[in-house]
């Protein structure tokens, strides 16, 4: 197996792996709107990268987190209803982004893959900044996983029995947006969202517990980043698009089949 089909195997997976249990929050938490506007600021953060001349990856990660912090301190204000403000941020974000990267001469970036994700393109270097911010993501989920659950069953009755909620809800949109940050790469900006949702919403209807919905929604990742791979090898497609694709097909499949939804 050649070196670049390894390098995207690995960062696919790893991403895969993370974004299916946190997307279950996602899901549950009907947050899929949040994750569109941190994706969408991310292509923001290639255009501070651009104009500061600094590392990409690392400029991505930071304009990710900023944001979130934004979108929370915003939310809590409740200055507009919360709908509205992520529309406004979110497609302000993906105009400024795009209109700072098509008027710099100073370095060609290729818009197509930060869009919609690059995957066959992973360096060495994209690789473990990949495996070092799932490895985090992942650990920092297990660390929270219940009192995530415990926010997300029932905020206000966590909040009486003194669980921090608004220092969890951070926790919780810090990591979306690391993970989206990393993931960039993979399926691009207008597609990120999509890798958080359609596992965990496909493993729904099989599962009988959390955990179950959690796991599955990792294996139909893994799945989908393979199966997508494996497209995009035989018959020259975008590794983003296919893996996206595939990971629709997994929940038309599901879906159509005799189970129940129980989660």
């Amino acid at each position: 197996m050649t070196d670049f089909v390894l390098r995207a195997v690995i960062a696919g997976v790893c991403v895969a792996l993370v974004a299916g249990p946190l997307g279950c929050f996602v899901v549950w938490r009907r947050m899929s709107y949040f994750g569109d506007t941190l994706a969408h600021s991310a292509l923001l953060g290639i255009a501070f990268a651009i104009l500061l001349d600094v590392h990409f990856q690392l400029a991505i990660i930071t304009s990710c987190l900023v944001f979130a912090a934004m979108l929370i301190g915003l939310e809590q204000k409740r200055m507009l209803a919360t709908d509205t403000l992520l529309g406004i941020l979110s497609h302000s974000t993906l105009a400024f982004g795009l209109l700072v990267i098509s008027f710099s001469d100073m370095v060609q970036v290729n818009l197509m893959a930060y869009l919609f994700g690059d995957l066959l393109t992973v360096s060495r270097e994209d690789m473990w900044w990949i495996i070092i911010c799932s490895m985090l993501v992942a650990v920092l989920l297990y660390h929270f996983w219940g009192r995530f659950l415990t926010l997300t069953v029932h905020a206000d009755l966590a909040q009486v029995e003194g669980v921090p909620v608004q220092r969890l809800y951070a926790v919780l949109v810090m990591l979306v947006a690391l993970l989206i940050a990393v993931a960039m790469k993979i399926v691009g900006v207008l597609l990120i969202t999509a890798l958080l949702i359609i596992p965990p919403a496909a493993a729904r209807r099989l599962a009988g517990t959390p955990e179950q919905m959690a796991v599955g929604a990792a294996l139909i990742g893994c799945a989908s980043v393979l199966l997508g791979l494996l497209m995009s090898w035989h018959w020259d497609t975008p590794a983003g698009p296919s893996i996206v694709a595939a990971a629709c097909g997994f929940f038309v499949l599901i879906y159509l089949g005799p189970w129940r939804q129980r989660v």
